[in-house]
């Protein structure tokens, strides 16, 4: 080969390792800048369920649009309602959703999945004893004087949970606590179980508002315990995209500040006619009372009744950190993730703290207390 076709079979072939390295950069270099940099408007999609009560700061956020008073001008959102917490966890994972509001135990599976995406725990909603954690029977079981008695009663039947959830973990915890065993502990979803209900073939079940309060509101159930019952607690969580939080603290700190001031306002029992509307603009199929029912109702002690019914902690607080653990634990036990503990980078804490101290607060920023049935106000 000569000298001259030499030159040019290689000029060809650098000329090609250019394009190729081209072609392989330009994606990356997009990656990386997806989201802007700070002070840029930015373009978010946020995933919440549609039906969990403990996760209504994101109603009033929405309904309200707070986020526009701390997002960079320009900036947009889009809402993505799911199902249930699988939908906001696999819509964070493809990367077709950048935040999502969740309930813990979905919340801790998002961060073990690393190879899919790189997700965190940023913030906490609330925590509470009887949004999940609210136990059934069927309406035509007899009366119960206290929640022990009902657990009781469930000893050989048919019992439902979606496993894997908060009310599974909650269920499983009290049938031990009890010593009683279900005749057989059915894994079903919100629809198989009222279904169950209607058809009586179903005893009873554990689910959370406001799915529990509908329930109820239509006949097909009856509410005899809680988690406050038996002083277990469950939490909600806002999880996020590493890499949003990465390329763009300013949008996270924007968003973290405007979900204190939705949660500051559902603490409010003044704004409850406002938010329960919200709620209804934002969801279907439920009757207007049954989502009163769900954040406010003032419920017997021998059902569960608790003064409290939301908390909202806001910072990690010891208590926090001891849910995510114990749904760690759990969720360890039944071999949904691999380890009992989650990586250390897996709830980052710096956030909420830095947006207490510059806004002058301190944890818990407020609690929702149950009101009297003539504080309703709808039809």
């Amino acid at each position: 080969m000569s000298e001259r076709i030499f030159r040019s079979v290689a000029a060809s072939w650098i000329r090609c390792g250019v394009l190729v390295l081209a072609a392989l950069s330009a994606p990356l270099a997009l990656a990386q800048d997806r989201f802007g940099k700070p002070g840029e408007p930015v373009n978010l999609v946020v995933g919440h369920p549609c039906c969990y009560t403990q996760v209504w700061s994101v109603m009033a956020l929405r309904g309200k649009e707070l986020w526009k008073k701390y997002l960079p001008p320009g900036s947009t959102v889009n809402f993505d309602v799911g199902l249930q917490g699988s939908t906001i966890v696999n819509g964070l994972l493809a990367s077709k959703q950048h935040i999502g509001y969740i309930g813990d135990l979905p919340a801790i599976i998002a961060t073990t999945k690393q190879r899919q995406a790189d997700i965190r725990i940023v913030a906490p909603v609330a925590v509470a004893t009887d949004q999940c954690n609210v136990l059934l029977v069927r309406s035509d079981a007899p009366a119960f004087p206290n929640a022990d008695a009902a657990v009781k009663w469930l000893e050989g039947k048919n019992f439902s949970v979606p496993k894997g959830a908060c009310s599974d973990l909650f269920s499983k915890t009290v049938f031990d606590k009890v010593g009683v065993a279900p005749g057989a502990y059915l894994n079903q979803n919100v629809e198989v179980i009222t279904s169950g209900f209607r058809s009586k073939k179903v005893d009873g079940a554990a689910i959370w508002e406001p799915i529990a309060s509908h329930l109820v509101h239509e006949g097909l159930a009856r509410r005899v315990g809680s988690g406050a019952s038996y002083g277990l607690k469950d939490s909600s969580y806002i999880i996020m995209s590493a890499e949003l939080m990465k390329q763009r603290p300013d949008v996270v700190k924007g968003w973290l500040n405007a979900e204190l001031d939705a949660q500051q306002f559902v603490a409010d029992p003044s704004n409850a006619p406002e938010l329960i509307k919200l709620v209804m603009s934002q969801t279907t199929g439920f009757p207007e009372r049954a989502l009163w029912n769900a954040l406010y109702a003032t419920y017997p002690a021998s059902e569960g009744g608790t003064a409290v019914r939301l908390e909202f902690p806001f910072a990690f607080t010891p208590e926090v950190m001891g849910l995510i653990s114990r749904g760690s634990e759990f969720l360890h036990s039944i071999k949904a993730i691999a380890e009992p503990k989650l990586r250390d980078e897996a709830v980052v804490t710096s956030f909420v703290a830095e947006v207490l101290k510059e806004r002058g607060l301190t944890a818990p920023i407020g609690s929702l207390k149950a009101l009297p049935a003539e504080r309703y106000q709808g039809k």
